[in-house]
């Protein structure tokens, strides 16, 4: 006679009490119809995949950070000095490997590759990575550390492997899946899909109603009508009746807004778990009012609660794809793009208070500094209003700027040319 120990924790059963002669109390419960059955979990990414929320947001993450701009530096006297990447991190291929480590670890919370090179002479910076699907890797671990990896059947060390995690908790070696703790909302969506593919597809139960509404009709003339209705139907003609007959459909406007309703509110709860607001992969419930002053504000939004630490995180651990002690950095600008009048506003702001150099605005629009040529131009036409800030506030001239802006020296650096185009500076005033 065996024992077993009872999933919640109570005492051990004896199994025969539970026989029922032949019987198993799962046998002794009538079984449900298929239409009333219950919801089933997503269990597998690739189910996952298929619902359109998920899909979204995994894609709009992935997109994103993917093509994010990437900065190479060292931190020299606390200012970061670019530096050059590694030719992995230069290669175009770079690109494609942020992009499915992203939708690996917003997945499975994990993204594992196995190493198959490294640069000679660093500390095994990895050369080239072979991602790995989260579903062919099985990890071994020994109090909370990973001793082993397998993937595909094949045993790997972990000093082969390039192992990302995103949801983390303590105690646990691996990162939490989206997929595994949204199983059964993810599931919700899609027995409501199913239930809709039934209704409107297979006619899941009767469509519509005919009533008359002058006299009780008997079986065998309620059969005269409905045939005459259905011969009607399929031949195209017209149902002539008189004004006892009422045609009505049976509940499905009813079935397509409650279906449309759960759709969107599963959709909406789908995008919470991936991280991705409603609004931004079009999946916001009727009524939602999210009002932002412009497009800047909304992406600021979204960088700072839901992007940004998920970039900081991958920055910290694509930054061991370098040696030491240099470090890698994605410019969250990018996501900041401004329409080209307020880009304008932000740069004049910027140079009027001295933080950004003309030089440098220009190199934001990819165009070189100014030549001596250009500044002549604008002193001409009276557009350079050097005098009108304080002395104080700028930096000593160059010797041979000095003299074009003391009108001895043409810009041409020709003596002989005429020196009238720069006029000679007037005394500044402080203060205005």
């Amino acid at each position: 006679m065996g024992r077993f120990i009872r999933r919640d924790g109570g005492p051990p059963q004896d199994k025969r009490a539970l026989n029922f002669w032949g019987l198993s109390p799962t046998d002794m419960v009538a079984q449900r119809t298929a239409a009333r059955a219950n919801a089933k979990p997503v269990n597998t990414a690739d189910d996952a995949m298929t619902i359109s929320a998920v899909w979204a947001a995994v894609r709009l993450r992935a997109d994103l950070i993917s093509t994010l701009p990437i900065e190479t530096y060292r931190t020299v006297d606390n200012m970061r000095v670019d530096t050059g990447a590694t030719p992995f991190i230069d290669s175009p291929k770079f690109m494609e490997f942020l992009y499915s480590s992203q939708v690996e670890l917003d997945r499975s919370g994990n993204a594992i590759g196995i190493i198959k090179s490294t640069y000679p002479g660093t500390a095994n910076v990895p050369a080239d990575i072979q991602l790995q699907p989260s579903a062919a890797c099985a990890i071994d671990t020994t109090d909370g550390e990973i001793t082993n990896y397998k993937i595909n059947g094949v045993n790997y060390d972990p000093s082969v492997i390039w192992h990302e995690k995103q949801f983390t908790v303590a105690g646990l070696a691996v990162g939490l899946s989206p997929v595994a703790y949204s199983a059964y909302t993810l599931g919700q969506f899609k027995s409501i899909q199913d239930f809709a593919s039934q209704w409107f597809i297979t006619g899941n139960g009767p469509r519509a109603s005919l009533k008359n509404t002058e006299k009780k009709i008997d079986s065998r003339e309620a059969t005269i009508a409905k045939e005459s209705w259905k011969a009607t139907q399929e031949m195209g003609e017209p149902f002539v009746h008189g004004s006892d007959w009422e045609y009505s459909l049976i509940a499905a406007q009813s079935a397509s807004n409650d279906w449309i309703e759960a759709q969107r509110f599963n959709l909406t709860e789908a995008s919470r778990y991936f991280g991705v607001p409603s609004d931004l992969i079009d999946a916001a419930m009727s009524g939602d009012n999210v009002t932002y002053a412009n497009v800047v504000q909304r992406n600021l939004q979204f960088l700072i609660m839901h992007l940004g630490p998920a970039i900081r995180r991958r920055e910290n651990a694509l930054s061991m794809l370098l040696p030491r002690p240099r470090s890698l950095k994605f410019d969250e600008d990018a996501l900041l793009r401004m329409d080209p009048v307020t880009r304008a506003t932000m740069i004049e702001t910027k140079i009027n208070s001295r933080t950004l150099a003309p030089s440098e605005a220009r190199a934001m629009d990819n165009r070189p500094p100014f030549t001596l040529s250009q500044i002549e131009e604008f002193d001409a036409l009276g557009l350079n209003p050097r005098m009108s800030t304080p002395q104080t506030s700028l930096l000593p001239l160059a010797p041979d700027q000095a003299g074009i802006y003391a009108g001895n020296v043409p810009p041409t650096g020709d003596k002989t040319d005429p020196v009238a185009a720069v006029p000679p500076p007037a005394t500044p005033t402080q203060g205005k």
